[in-house]
């Protein structure tokens, strides 16, 4: 039986399959662990990290893999927050977030430079340095965020915007530290690191979105597309640092660029997550509590006074910077809290910025920072991460519930949408469509139908049909989101979809554009126009030159009396919906009192989505509506049945204007519903204009309102 000096020698792990073996078990367990004590399972990560590392029970040895996979999972955290942020919660809080950003860095750098001066005695540069350590964090306990669906909370986006403008404000005071310590503090070294920020922010900014439209447009593998995010990531980090600046700067500009160009529910959305959330983060943590030293503590008492003021400085004054922000801006408790939790982590920022002060020689021998105040560094993280983890995680619970109970959305109650399958190039665009379009919060599962004929080609197009369904099932489960698949034979298609329809109750059905293949086949075929004979439920038709993902707009033709028919507010709806997944703008041309309805809806219900409106007073002039076209816009066309309350004889134009037009254009053609229940679709809490409407809904002819129209935001 071996001795346990024996064992001994068998530790550090150098074997790298047993080594990567270890941490898999950690990230396998600690959260399994972790949570049945009520406990964030990121506490869990640090803490095993701590237990396996050299300064625990020296299990393995932190290497060159867990620097390595440890700094991209700091990266991967600032660049989730950035990519998952909602950008016009962003805009509407920039005054917020930067109220709360000059706050928790000014009170923690002033408080923070006085203790290390006075109580601890460090020289100025040394305070200096310490204070930016007070006043920088890293946004370590946002994946507790991402768990509750809280990524886009107007607290979270100011909590995040904060984070960067503190980060940046210490990033240039150690750029000035640096450069005092080596000689170094001329207007040349200033000019010239301000030169090298701009540039290096103008790269970002002006090369990487066009990069990203051109990839994605020409490569649609998911596997290629992840693979050429991580690049543009990786590149960004490593150009800040030639900057001067930290990388995780960089990553959260590179998340903040590609924000458009990945929507929130997209497969490529849900590779990234996965892949940072299961190895790279917890990688990240792993290494964190690998650094710390808890034996260090016990050496000499000094350490311990050392560390017990950095860590009650650190959560006191960052507590100071929620607190007064709360009271600044008036938030709610659990919106300070929520602040609190996500700037009170310490990780690889702090650890970085120490890292400098023990390379800066300041006399023969001596270095600014000393082996105390590294150690009190690195407890720091460990007590600032837990502090945080529990902080974030019970603001997190409390924000869902006040949110759960809030009154209930009831538009979109009864939806379930139908997909009819038939080209094989158009599954995976029909069904990001759907999933778009569906209300994130259901539970209901969308019905992917596949219509076969039932003659000599049956079992041809069987086989066909299950690829399609294949197809849409892996495209859905992609994004987590629930398909049903059906493969129908029947003698005809429309009767097979409408039998379909009213079988699983489909509030609408979506499907491609027909390929006319003969000259006497019609703009939308035989299929389309027999369907929209037979049933008054929403009918949308879909035609994408290019992926989903990279639409830069979205133009909206809307006819007069629109808001006559049942279905207004269904399709108006499933726009807003769309618009705030892809990020782009939504430009409404309508009638003026068309857009005043419009208008209050989305800014009642989806106040993130970006829109501008204008006047389309006369049918006869939508090709006015092309010269707002580009090749990257979609254009959606509300048309109406022939009899319907908003139909009129242009539409007898519609196929000949959509061929010789709009023919460059990815295209989707909505039919509202039409003689259903208006109580059931309608808005839910309708303003005054919504009443007046209804009271007299001939009115339009009669009092012709002109609006001005929006100013046209920046994209």
């Amino acid at each position: 039986m071996p001795t346990l000096s024996e064992i001994a020698q068998l530790f550090p792990i150098t074997n790298p399959t047993w080594i990567f073996l270890v941490v898999l078990v950690i990230i396998l367990f600690a959260p399994l662990l972790f949570n049945r004590i009520r406990v964030p399972h990121l506490v869990g990560m640090i803490l095993a990290g701590v237990l396996v590392g050299e300064h625990g029970l020296n299990i393995l040895a932190r290497d060159s893999s867990f620097e390595l996979f440890g700094k991209v999972g700091l990266y991967y955290i600032m660049f989730l927050a950035s990519l998952e942020m909602d950008l016009e919660g962003l805009k509407k809080n920039r005054v917020r977030g930067f109220v709360f950003g000059l706050l928790t860095f000014a009170i923690p750098f002033a408080l923070g430079y006085g203790v290390g001066h006075w109580v601890l005695g460090f020289r100025w540069d040394a305070s200096l340095l310490l204070s930016c350590i007070f006043a920088s964090h890293t946004l370590v306990t946002y994946p507790i965020v991402g768990r509750y669906g809280l990524s886009r909370h107007d607290c979270v986006t100011i909590a995040i915007a904060g984070t960067m403008i503190a980060l940046l404000l210490a990033l240039f005071t150690l750029a000035g530290i640096s450069a005092s310590a080596q000689g170094d503090v001329s207007a040349r070294f200033w000019i010239g690191f301000v030169l090298k920020c701009a540039v290096y922010c103008f790269f970002i900014f002006f090369f990487y979105p066009r990069f990203t439209r051109f990839f994605f447009k020409k490569y649609s593998d998911n596997v290629t597309q992840f693979t050429f995010v991580l690049v543009l990531l990786i590149l960004s980090a490593a150009l800040s640092e030639l900057a001067g600046l930290e990388g995780l700067f960089g990553a959260f500009l590179a998340g903040l660029v590609l924000n458009r160009y990945i929507p929130r529910v997209s497969p490529l959305m849900n590779r990234i997550e996965f892949v940072g959330n299961a190895l790279f983060i917890p990688y990240f943590l792993i290494s964190v509590g690998m650094l710390i030293n808890v034996k260090s503590l016990f050496d000499h008492k000094e350490a311990i006074f050392v560390v017990l003021v950095m860590v009650v400085t650190a959560t006191v004054t960052k507590w100071l910077g929620a607190w007064a922000t709360q009271l600044v801006l008036r938030m709610k408790r659990a919106e300070r809290d929520m602040l609190f939790g996500l700037s009170n982590a310490h990780a690889a920022g702090a650890l970085a910025m120490i890292m400098v002060g023990t390379q800066l020689e300041i006399a023969p021998g001596q270095y600014l920072i000393n082996d105390d105040v590294l150690n009190g560094v690195v407890l720091m993280i460990l007590v600032s991460c837990i502090i945080s983890s529990l902080v974030t995680d019970r603001a997190s619970r409390a924000i869902a519930l006040s949110d759960a109970t809030a009154p209930a959305d009831e538009n979109g109650a009864n939806e379930k949408i139908m997909v009819a399958l038939n080209n094989p190039d158009s599954v995976e665009a029909l069904i990001d469509t759907a999933v778009m379009m569906r209300d994130a919060k259901s539970q209901k599962e969308i019905i992917a139908l596949q219509v076969c004929i039932d003659n000599q080609y049956a079992e041809q197009q069987k086989k066909q049909g299950r690829l399609n369904l294949e197809r849409a099932a892996k495209a859905a489960a992609a994004v987590d989101v629930q398909l049903s698949t059906y493969n129908r034979v029947g003698v005809n298609v429309v009767g097979s979809i409408m039998h379909s329809m009213k079988e699983f109750e489909a509030s609408e059905i979506i499907l491609g554009l027909h390929h006319k293949r003969k000259m006497t086949d019609s703009y939308l075929g035989t299929v389309v126009t027999e369907l929209l004979d037979r049933t008054n439920r929403q009918v949308i038709i879909v035609n994408y030159l290019m992926p989903v993902n990279v639409v830069h707009r979205i133009i909206v033709a809307v006819p007069e009396r629109a808001e006559l028919e049942a279905g207004f507010y269904q399709w108006v709806e499933r726009l807003a919906r769309m618009g705030g997944q892809l990020g782009c703008r939504i430009d409404f041309h309508a009638h003026p009192e068309t857009i005043k309805l419009i208008r209050p809806y989305i800014q009642d219900k989806h106040p993130s989505v970006r829109t501008a409106y204008f006047e389309l007073d006369d049918w006869n002039d939508l090709l006015i509506v092309t010269q707002h076209l580009s090749y990257d816009h979609l254009f959606v066309l509300v048309s109406a049945r022939r009899g319907g309350i908003s139909w009129q004889p242009a539409f007898d134009n519609l196929p000949t204007q959509l061929m010789r037009h709009f023919s460059n254009n990815s295209l989707m053609i909505i039919y509202p519903e039409q003689f259903g229940q208006a109580h059931e679709l309608s808005y839910v809490q309708p303003l005054p204009a919504y009443n007046q409407m209804f009271e007299n809904p001939f009115h339009l002819k009669n009092k012709p309102v002109k609006e001005q129209a929006d100013g046209e935001p920046m994209d």
